[in-house]
């Protein structure tokens, strides 16, 4: 298995570990703070703008691999990219082995720099259809997506993004998947720690994640309820993952990233921002938007995306209301502009 581990600078005390770089086979990366693939929200306006503000590695939305095999224009509106938008990895979802080799000598040919498997989605639409989640308990049909892909792809890494399991949360669906996995020849996992039926409600359970890192030599990269550096040193500590997949935690603030690696170096993290610079990322955010995505279709985007950099501020609750019927983008642009909190 051509993976190298984690390089750490130092250890903290109580064991969490200082994280400065990451190499899986092939993919050298400066940090292992990882933004997570979401659907309707890591698209190429999003990645574009949290990598200005200090985001080094990506994932698109989740493709189907279905839908890719068979050159959906939507899996390749999903898929759209531009030079300044790497390093960037792929995660396809799907339940049929076959279907998911074959979409994955696709995703290496467009010539991404990693390849991920879900086995995390609990969407219905997904689960219900033995796809995402739902392979959880399907551990020989893992088996055989994992065996094809791994023989498909010849030169990216390939990893999994996996939930503790369908309802049992005590990790061991999680840790039987990871073995299977790192048998195959899977380059790393990545281990949310909620099940399928707890979709995001409850706590991420990190001492789970770490069953997970305990049973498997390949990396393990801790994902859930990571909104602040507080919460990643906590991840690790608790976990003893190798990195950290950043989800929600980076929706209308893409300045986590130089947050986290900050605190973990040790160093005085940067003041938080201001509502100026809040307003100035969201103007940033619609610009991307108008830029790479037709009219319309950028404007009903920016109704959700709008309340992201908002989120808790007094008169936030009217701004959304206003947001919801804007039907330009330059309508949207002017409501931006003129928002300010009320007192």
């Amino acid at each position: 298995m051509s993976v190298e581990f984690f390089i750490y600078k130092q250890v903290y005390g109580g064991g969490v570990k200082i994280i400065v770089m990451l190499k899986i086979k092939n993919l050298v990366l400066r940090s292992a703070l990882i933004q997570s693939p979401m659907a309707g929200c890591t698209d190429l306006a999003y990645r574009l703008l949290s990598r200005s503000y200090g985001m080094e590695f990506s994932f698109l939305e989740m493709v189907s691999a279905e839908s890719l095999i068979r050159g959906n224009e939507g899996a390749k509106e999903l898929m759209e990219t531009t030079p300044e938008d790497r390093p960037l990895g792929a995660q396809l979802v799907g339940c049929r082995p076959q279907a998911m080799a074959e979409a994955a000598k696709i995703v290496e040919a467009m010539g991404f720099g990693l390849l991920d498997l879900n086995l995390g989605c609990p969407a219905p639409k997904v689960a219900g259809n033995g796809a995402g989640s739902a392979l959880l308990n399907q551990p020989d049909n893992c088996r055989q997506i994992f065996q094809n892909v791994v023989k498909a792809v010849k030169n990216i890494p390939v990893t999994v993004k996996m939930r503790l399991g369908v309802e049992d949360a005590s990790g061991e669906e999680a840790v039987r998947t990871a073995k299977i996995a790192e048998e195959c020849g899977i380059d790393a996992v990545t281990v949310h720690g909620r099940t399928r039926v707890q979709g995001y409600s409850g706590i991420a359970n990190y001492e789970a994640i770490g069953k997970v890192k305990a049973a498997v030599k390949i990396p393990v990269i801790g994902n859930g309820d990571v909104v602040s550096a507080q919460d990643a040193r906590r991840l690790l500590g608790t976990s003893g993952c190798d990195g950290i997949m950043i989800g929600r935690g980076g929706l209308g603030n893409p300045w986590i990233f130089k947050n986290i690696e900050s605190v973990l170096n040790g160093q005085t993290p940067p003041a938080d921002p201001s509502f100026q610079d809040k307003k100035e990322a969201l103007l940033h955010h619609l610009e991307l938007q108008r830029e790479h995505r037709d009219p319309r279709t950028a404007v009903l985007h920016m109704r959700r995306i709008a309340c992201w950099y908002f989120k808790n501020l007094p008169g936030v609750n009217e701004f959304r209301t206003k947001v919801n019927v804007c039907l330009t983008m330059d309508d949207m642009r002017s409501l931006i502009e003129r928002f300010e909190p009320t007192a």
